[in-house]
C-alpha cells in the first residue's frame, strides 16, 4: 500500500481544499514537501517506510531516499555496488551499516560513505524506528585517483563559518581536497535571520533534505517557504539561496554536491 502523508500522520480527507507547496520543474529544480510524500517499494528493503526523493527521472545525476527502518527493518540484498558510490546519514535511532564483513553502528548524526563497487547492507539496531537519509550516484572515475571509505559522526566534526559568517555554519563530511572524490555531502545551518551572502549560480547540482527549522528558498529567482522534512532538488545553473526564518531553531539541511571534475566538451 502506498500511504500518502505518512511522514506527518495526516491521512484521509482534509478539512480544506486539496493544496500543496510542491513545485516540480524537471531538470531544473523541485520542492517536495513532507506533506504528501508517498511510500515506495524498493527491492531489498524490508520492514521499512521508504520514499524516493530524487532520481534521474527528475533530472538529477543521483538518487536520494528517506527511510524509516521499523523494528526488524533491513536491507540484506545490498545498496550500491558495481559502478555506484553510496552515502547514509542517520537522522535518529541506531543503524548497523555493513559491507558484509565489517559492521559499523551509526547513531544520530552518524554517516558512512562507501566508494564505488562497495555494497552497503543495513539493519535497524534498535526496536524503535530508525530514520536515515540515503544517497547513491554513479562514480566519475579519473586516472590516478580513487575514493576511500569514510565513517564518522557530525558531533565529532568542527563546523566552518560559511564564508566568514558566524551565524551560518557548514559541516563537510568528505575530503574537500582529494580528487578521488567526485562529490561531497554537507550540512548547512542558518540561524534565524541569517542567509546566503548572495544568490548562487553554478555548475554543481544539489539534493537537500531539511533537518530543522523554517526558511525561504530562492529557486530560479522565485521564493518558496520551506520547513523541516521538505526536500529540494537544485539543477545545474539554477539560481539559489536561502533565508532562515522562525523563532525556535535554525534552518539546517543535509545536501550533496558534485565536485572535482571537469564538465567535458
Amino acid at each position: 500500500m502506498s500511504l500518502v502523508g505518512y511522514k506527518n500522520n495526516q491521512t484521509g480527507y482534509r478539512e480544506g481544499l486539496l493544496e500543496s507547496r510542491a513545485v516540480i520543474k524537471k531538470g531544473e529544480y523541485a520542492l517536495i514537501p513532507h506533506d504528501g510524500l508517498v511510500q515506495n517499494t524498493v527491492p531489498g528493503f524490508e520492514n521499512v517506510n521508504i520514499t524516493i526523493l530524487a532520481s534521474p527521472k527528475l533530472g538529477a545525476s543521483f538518487s536520494d531516499y528517506i527511510v524509516e527502518f521499523l523494528e526488524g527493518g533491513k536491507n540484506e540484498r545490498g545498496f550500491g555496488g558495481e559502478g555506484v558510490q553510496t552515502f547514509v546519514y542517520v537522522l535518529s535511532g541506531k543503524l548497523n551499516v555493513s559491507d558484509g564483513e565489517e559492521t559499523y553502528e551509526l547513531t544520530e548524526g552518524g554517516y558512512a560513505y562507501f566508494p564505488v563497487n562497495e555494497t552497503m547492507y543495513f539493519e535497524n539496531a534498535q526496536d524503535e524506528m530508525t530514520e536515515a537519509f540515503l544517497y547513491k550516484r554513479a562514480y566519475d572515475e579519473i586516472e590516478g585517483h580513487e575514493a576511500h571509505r569514510v565513517v564518522g559522526n557530525k558531533k565529532d566534526l568542527t563546523p566552518i563559518e560559511y564564508e566568514g559568517m558566524s551565524d551560518v555554519l557548514l559541516w563537510d563530511f568528505l575530503p574537500t581536497d582529494d580528487f578521488g572524490f567526485d562529490m561531497n555531502m554537507h550540512i548547512l545551518e542558518f540561524q534565524p535571520g541569517a542567509s546566503h551572502g548572495y544568490i548562487e549560480t553554478h555548475y554543481q547540482e544539489h539534493g537537500a533534505y531539511l533537518l530543522s527549522g523554517k526558511g525561504m528558498y530562492n529557486l530560479d529567482n522565485n521564493w518558496y517557504p520551506v520547513e523541516k522534512g521538505d526536500y529540494i532538488f537544485m539543477g545545474r545553473y539554477v539560481p539559489q539561496a536561502a533565508y532562515g526564518v522562525g523563532r525556535d531553531e535554525p534552518l539546517a539541511y543535509i545536501y550533496s554536491k558534485d565536485a572535482n571534475r571537469d564538465p567535458g566538451v
